[in-house]
């Protein structure tokens, strides 16, 4: 065998020499000389005389039959290494290795084989089975690896080049790659693009492991809730009894003080030493009282003991409850991790009732249970409590690839056939395997083959698998049993197997038979076979006597050899329906909620006990209460005490009273006991100075600290049980510092918060303490508690065990911090070898979990960048001041009520303060850190949100279950615009506002992600409908930086698409009294109706329809009414008056609304009825300004008995009905420019108008002017733009008919005007006058007369002396186009000098108009203006002029 082997050596030798041009024989010399070798296409199984070239650094290998690497341990210098077509070993002493090329062979794993080869640049690993992102993780450690290739084109793919995010995966962890799979990606945009990608899964994944702990604490919570309730009962018979008890023990020692020789007795002995008292003679009848006291003691005790046992006993349920909850959820968080690891690759799912294949998957597992096999172990049915669908995209390719070559190799009509061999099983996991998440984390991974750790050799041969749950179960079943009844836990032992795991798989059976008896299971025995069943009645135990179903002919047990054809699809989580007594109460949660409806049900249950209770409080003695003092002063110690003397009180006994203060207790200086039980007492801090006290019972109080406890140096026994203390490390210290000869003490039923560890602090730092809640301390346990406070301090040991020095972050997907992962990667470790400055190398460190009660000794460590102080008692965040280069500090699950001490770490990127006790968050903590992207806050008692105002960089925000109640602490939040994860949930908030998820959406727009779940576009959608255009208090609260609205006078709010107003609570809003909503979106006047005392109301540019909310819209419109909305100035679908009438007579019947409102701006807001508009309600309007609408009647005007200026200039109104102006008004001034009049009838009633403005209508009747007779009070009016005014004598027939006029077309009236009118109407010039041409017309004709003909230049005109001034020497006349009101309607928006846009500016200011300055002041000034231009341009501003004559 050897000669064969030298042999083959030698030949192989010659072959190399050959290839490479080299003499055999002078190989000794050459060898030396050659630094390159190849070999191609010889099929030689290994590697063999390499050690005869010493200096080779280029090795070339292509097409051999190697397995394996080897015989390259002689070549040290090589750099070059070409193993092509050819597993990874073998390279460990290759340090200067620099290019490897490994393409084309089997290699399936890296794992750490190139570790070694640090130097190593170029790597081929093309044309290999490589399948998993965690095995290329370990390139990381390849620090000048610049380019990789894993998907060469001249080889095949490997399979993890097919996965999703494949190349995204490699470049994050390889950052410093130039050349991936050919392609160059050194491009900073690649890297980036990688980066981001990563650091959005990593967000990504961490907001969904957040939701899956919130949900784990919702349901522990909801345990305790219950476990609560159920102890309700207990307690209140514990606290009845200890009050009974505690009244007994005082008649008992008062009975033997009065009793002779038992004074000293009293005061010395522990007085619930009652085996002592049954020794009394029963001689007198006080003994026969004491004795029966003694008796009625005992039965007491013995039902506190009973009451105890239950309350444990509930205790005990609710830790395997809890046991259960995090087990169930055990799984969903790794599961995540892995999503994250594969980059989705393996991805889970948690199924439905509306999912097809959960319910497939519940009907598979009822169709394979069967009563019969379970019944022996008080199983009667199933219950599935979750299905998670497993998408293993690794493991499905292997499956396909598998099975499709399988169907190859088949005949096409067998195909069929092999498909119906496909079959879903259940795992059967190893009964004795009882942690087997990890075993199932490994299966779902990376498939059955790599993850078998089972005793069994079997396993390892086949994947065991079932079609019946029985036989998966049953073995699991008993195992357990067994375990706990040789342990001899038999009190729960139903829950013990209650939960259970099934992993649902799907199987390629192929080619099966029957095991044989005499053969083991193994590949071997069944060449040719794909798989081996047993059918169950050949295995063992399984025939337990005569079986009412037929089910286990149809059961198998399945051994399939080939793993990869065993694809995992489906896990399932299951619970037994058992058989349980239904008479035990406190049996298991599920079958009990003592709540207190269910009062009757429970007294039925325990009502045996209940009665007994009644019985042992009727015994005899039955004392009577005593009155009970609420406080204490000198006279009523001294009446207690039954002494005169306060030195002389040895014992005070204050038991059962309501006192809440104990005053001049120092005074008794002799006082060895007092009893302060069943008080109101908060705190001990008048118990001081007590130097003589030796025994304190203070139990069954409210007492919250012990602050204030000073001086008891002589205290033995001290019981502060059933009270409300929390802080463990603040009380101790106390008790450490003023009860330095404590014995005995007892703390239970204390809200402690952490009561875990809180038994070893106690013990270890009280140490003369002999016994703590009733239990001795023993001597082991005594040392347990010395080390375990040894280990709560900081130390050198502790930093170096605890320590890392790495200077980068792993570059690894996972969401836990980054001081644990670095850690965990590399620890200093305490035998490290220490350089004088260990301490500034130390980058990373994590003392999770090490009760720590302070940080300590790190003033050295000027270079830590991340650090982990979770689950430890630090109640302050004190002692990291000088670590100023912190990025990322954890610190949840402590006690620490307040952020500070680390302003300094200016830095910080990740910030956790989880489930700790924080109430609130400073003003100005975050203001420095302007790196700060991740803040966890979850769990604690913060109420607001004001000091996040200025973390600008936040990112991610995690504030679930605290105490934030109101809208405004989302406001806070506004300016974060990097925002783009927020958790809220648990928050009262949540609860509180209506529509709270879309208000936040809608506030926060830049959030994708809310309480956990992502935000669709629809939600954003609904967010602006919902909340868009809503002015709330909060929105004005945000504005003005508070929430005082008491004194607000004005409310300014433009241009801010407000649709609805909504100001509550609307009695702060009292004071406001001018309102300017300008150009919003408001169709009504909203919320606005319910401010009291707003005088001024500004709304044009909106869309009111009405003053109320409409409460149904039309749903019936005609094909014109809809044209008519598209386009209001179509004409068409105008409501007939005859039908508004209808719908709306009712509304003068309303009731007024907005008393105080005078003055009301509803300009251009395409309002085309008034009755609609229910301005009727409005009684003490004195200003409405209606211009620029649709309106074309003037009406609903009639209970508007103080209006005194109406506009509405600018509509379409052609004539007055009836109703217009019916009854006598009080109007002074109307303006009803740009119109559409032919006729002034109906305007007689309006007796007060002073001023009348009817510019630019469509007046052609000299007899339509005249009909303003009867309005004598008329001082002022303009008709330009009409065509009336084409007729000369326009001017002096209204001055003549309108005695009190003062001013016409702006042009004040003097007395030469009257004189000139009353000598034109004189009847021979009237007569002559008649003749006089059209085109000496006065200015008011000019340029607003309405004839279509091309401009007219007129050079000289002959007019009547007096007028000639008023025009230049050229002027022309243009004739209007006919959509001038159009054009004006665009002047009038454009323009900022309008006329009602500076009344209402004027009148928000306060400015008060009466009727005659609004005129005067407005239109003497713009018509002087107007002929100044005239003067100069020569030519008149038709388009202008209207608009300075308007109001």
């Amino acid at each position: 065998m050897i000669e064969c082997e030298n042999l083959n050596q030698e030949d192989i030798i010659k072959e190399l020499c050959l290839c490479n041009g080299l003499s055999y024989e002078m190989i000794g010399q050459e060898g030396s000389d050659t630094s390159k070798l190849e070999m191609f296409f010889s099929g030689y199984p290994r590697i063999v005389g390499l050690s005869l070239f010493p200096n080779l650094t280029s090795l070339t290998i292509v097409a051999q039959d190697i397995k394996e690497i080897s015989g390259l341990e002689t070549c040290l210098r090589l750099k070059e290494l070409w193993i092509a077509e050819c597993c990874i070993e073998g390279l460990q002493t290759l340090k200067n290795l620099s290019d490897l090329n490994l393409a084309g062979n089997l290699i399936s794993s890296i794992g750490r084989c190139l570790d070694p080869n640090e130097q190593l640049e170029r790597l081929n690993l093309s044309g290999n089975q490589i399948c998993s992102f965690k095995d290329l993780t370990n390139l990381t450690r390849l620090r000048r690896l610049k380019d990789l290739c894993l998907n060469d084109p001249q080889y095949k793919t490997n399979p993890v080049c097919l996965l999703c995010n494949y190349s995204t995966h490699v470049l994050y962890h390889l950052p410093c790659l130039q050349r991936l799979d050919t392609f160059d990606v050194s491009a900073k945009q690649i890297k980036e693009l990688a980066d981001t990608t990563a650091m959005k899964k990593i967000m990504y994944y961490n907001m969904r492991i957040k939701t899956v702990q919130r949900h784990l604490n919702e349901d522990l919570e909801k345990l305790n809730d219950r476990k609560c309730k159920l102890q309700k009962l207990p307690e209140e018979r514990i606290k009845l009894f200890s009050f009974l008890k505690k009244n007994l023990e005082r008649e008992l020692t008062e009975l033997r003080g009065s009793g002779k020789g038992h004074n000293d007795r009293s005061s010395n002995n522990k007085v619930t030493e009652l085996e002592k008292s049954k020794n009394c003679e029963t001689v007198t009848e006080e003994p026969s009282l004491q004795q029966k006291i003694v008796t009625k003691l005992n039965a007491l005790n013995e039902r506190v003991t009973f009451w105890n046992k239950k309350l444990d006993e509930i205790e005990g349920i609710y830790r395997i409850e809890v046991k259960q909850k995090k087990k169930s959820h055990s799984l969903l968080i790794p599961f995540l991790l892995i999503e994250l690891e594969t980059v989705g690759n393996i991805h889970f799912e948690e199924g439905t009732r509306s999912d097809d294949w959960f319910n497939s998957c519940y009907e598979l597992i009822l169709s394979r249970f069967c009563t019969w096999d379970f019944r022996t172990y008080g199983i009667k049915g199933v219950k599935v409590k979750r299905v998670i669908k497993v998408n293993n995209r690794i493991l499905r390719l292997k499956f396909e690839e598998k099975f499709q070559k399988f169907l190859d190799n088949e005949d096409m009509h067998d195909s069929e056939s092999c498909r119906q061999m496909l079959e879903c099983l259940f795992y059967v996991f190893d009964p004795e395997v009882t942690v087997k998440k990890k075993h199932l984390l490994q299966i779902l991974e990376k498939g059955f083959k790599d993850s078998e750790t089972s005793k069994l050799p079997l396993r390892k041969e086949a994947v065991i698998l079932a079609n019946s749950l029985s036989i998966c179960e049953c073995p699991r079943i008993e195992f357990l049993q067994q375990k706990y009844k040789d342990e001899k836990k038999n009190s729960l032992e139903h829950e013990l197997f209650r939960h259970g795991i099934l992993l649902i798989t799907k199987v390629f059976l192929g080619q099966s038979v029957q095991a044989r008896d005499q053969d083991s299971i193994s590949q071997a025995n069944y060449p040719m076979i794909n798989s081996v069943f047993i059918p169950r009645k050949y295995l063992l135990n399984s025939i337990m006597g005569q079986r009412s179903c037929d089910c286990s002919i149809r059961q198998y047990k399945w051994f399939v050899f080939d793993h990869d054809l065993v694809l995992p699809e489906y896990i399932v989580e299951f619970e037994y329906i058992t058989v349980v007594k239904a008479h035990s109460l406190f049996s298991a949660f599920n079958n009990i909620i003592l709540e207190e409806s269910k009062k009757n049900s429970e007294g039925s249950v325990l009502s045996q006990d209940l009665k007994f209770d009644d019985e042992v409080i009727k015994m005899d003695p039955r004392i009577k209460p005593r009155p009970k003092l609420i406080s204490l002063d000198d006279k009523t110690i001294l009446s207690l005490a039954k002494t005169s003397i306060y030195s002389h009180i040895v014992s005070l006994n204050l038991h059962g009273n309501s006192l809440s203060k104990l005053r001049d207790l120092s005074k008794l200086t002799g006082l060895r006991k007092l009893h302060i039980s069943f008080n109101e007492f908060t705190c001990l801090d008048d118990v001081y100075h007590l130097y003589n006290l030796e025994y304190l019972d203070a139990s069954h109080n409210h007492v919250i600290t012990l602050e204030g406890f000073r001086g008891l140096m002589k205290l033995k026994h001290l019981d502060l049980s059933w009270n409300q203390l929390k802080k463990s490390g603040d009380e101790i210290n106390m008790l450490c510092k003023h009860t330095t000869s404590l014995l005995t003490l007892d703390i239970r039923h204390n809200p402690w918060q952490k009561p875990a560890t809180l038994r070893l602090s106690v013990i270890g730092r009280l140490k003369t303490l002999t016994q703590l809640d009733g239990v001795l301390i023993s001597e082991e346990e005594a040392t347990a508690a010395m080390k375990f406070i040894s280990g709560t301090k900081i130390t050198q040991l502790s930093l170096l065990r605890h320590s890392s020095t790495k200077e980068e972050r792993s570059r690894i997907l996972s969401i836990w911090p980054s001081a644990k992962i670095l850690t965990q990667i590399s620890k200093l470790g305490p035998h490290s070898h220490l350089s004088g400055n260990w301490y500034l190398k130390i980058t990373a460190l994590n003392l999770d979990g090490q009760h720590l009660f302070e940080i300590t000794n790190l003033e050295k460590l000027e270079n830590l960048k991340w650090a982990s102080f979770s689950n430890n008692n630090l109640t302050k965040m004190e002692g990291l001041e000088s670590c100023v280069n912190l990025e990322e500090l954890t610190l949840d699950g402590n006690c620490i009520s307040k952020i500070e001490g680390i302003s300094k770490l200016t830095k910080l990127t990740r910030l956790s303060v989880n489930n700790n006790l924080l109430t609130g968050l400073e003003k100005h903590t975050f203001d420095n850190m302007l790196h700060l992207h991740s803040l966890s806050l979850e769990n604690n008692k913060i109420t607001s949100l004001s000091g996040l105002q200025k973390a600008f960089t936040l990112i991610e925000l995690y504030i679930g279950n605290n105490y934030i109640a109101l809208n405004q602490e989302i406001y806070n939040l506004k300016g974060l615009c990097n925002l783009v994860i927020l958790d809220m949930y648990g928050n009262i908030i949540v609860w509180n506002q209506e529509n709270y998820r879309l208000f936040v959406i809608f506030h926060l727009p830049e959030l994708k992600a809310l309480d956990g779940i992502s935000i669709e576009p629809p939600e954003i959608e609904c967010a602006k409908d919902l909340f868009g255009g809503r002015l709330t208090s909060d929105m004005i609260a945000e504005r003005q930086g508070h929430s005082n609205f008491t004194q607000m006078q004005e409310l300014n709010w433009t241009s801010s698409s407000i649709r609805t107003v909504d100001l509550i609570p609307v009695d702060q809003f009292t004071n406001v009294c001018n309102v300017n909503l300008q150009n919003n979106n408001l169709t009504s006047f909203s919320g606005l109706i319910y401010l009291p005392n707003v005088k001024v109301l500004c709304l044009n540019y909106n869309h009111i329809e009405s003053i109320m909310p409409r409460l149904k819209p039309q749903t019936h419109l005609t094909n014109r009414q809809l044209l008519y909305q598209k386009v209001p100035s179509s004409g068409y679908g105008q409501q007939g008056t005859s039908k508004i009438n209808r719908d709306t007579m009712s509304s003068e019947n309303l009731p007024p609304i907005m008393h105080s409102l005078e003055v009301l701006h509803l300009g251009y807001n395409g309002i085309c009825n008034l009755i609609q508009l229910q301005l009727n309600r409005l009684r003490n309007l004195k200003f409405l300004f209606l211009q620029g609408n649709e309106i074309s009647q003037v009406e609903g005007l009639d209970n508007l008995e103080f209006l005194q200026e109406l506009v509405v200039d600018h509509n379409r109104i052609r004539a007055f009905n009836d109703s217009a102006f019916a009854k006598p008004s009080s109007l002074l001034a109307l303006h009803l420019e740009e119109n559409r009049l032919r006729e002034l009838s109906k305007l007689q009633p309006l007796v007060k108008l002073e001023k009348l403005f009817l510019g630019y209508n469509k007046i052609q009747d000299m007899a339509e002017l005249e009909k303003l007779d009867g309005i004598s009070s008329l001082r002022e009016l303009t008709v330009y733009g009409n065509p009336i005014c084409r007729k000369m004598l326009h001017r002096h027939v209204l001055i003549f008919r309108l005695p009190n006029l003062q001013m016409l077309d702006g042009i004040p009236v003097n007395s030469d005007d009257r004189a000139k009118a009353e000598f034109h109407f004189s009847e021979p010039q009237a007569k002559k006058n008649l003749f006089i041409p059209v085109t000496n017309s006065p200015v008011d004709g000019g340029s607003f007369g309405q004839v279509k003909a091309p401009p007219i230049k007129i050079t000289n005109v002959i007019r009547p002396g007096g007028f000639s001034h008023y025009l230049g020497s050229d002027f022309t006349l243009t004739p209007e186009v006919e959509d001038k009101k159009d054009k004006n309607a665009g002047i009038l928006t454009s323009n900022p000098q309008s006329i009602h846009a500076e009344i209402a500016f004027q009148q928000l200011r306060g400015i008060n108009l009466s009727p005659s300055l609004l005129s005067h002041q407005n239109m003497a000034s713009p018509s002087a203006e107007i002929y100044q231009s005239n003067q100069d341009e020569g030519r008149i501003p038709g388009r202008h002029f209207p608009r300075s004559n308007r109001m």
